[in-house]
């Protein structure tokens, strides 16, 4: 099922890693689903959006941290 998110109040968050540049990944936990964007593209009304489901993201992020090398660029 694909839920039309308003992330109008989203709550963006990035890795501290990044030292306040705009070349990272932003996530947000909203409305029982996780958006990831570009921090490139924050205040653009037309960037892309990628939209999944907690389990999901659960799934992904417990990948890796579990050592599944293949979810991770060579």
């Amino acid at each position: 099922m694909i839920k039309k998110v308003d992330l109008t109040n989203a709550a963006w968050a990035k890795s501290s890693l990044s030292n306040g540049g705009d070349n990272c990944l932003e996530v947000a936990f909203i409305d029982g689903v996780v958006a990831l964007r570009d921090s490139k593209d924050v205040g653009d009304p037309d960037a892309a959006v990628l939209i999944l489901s907690e389990d999901d993201y659960r799934a992904y992020t417990g990948g890796i941290r579990n050592g599944q090398a293949n979810l991770l660029l060579p």
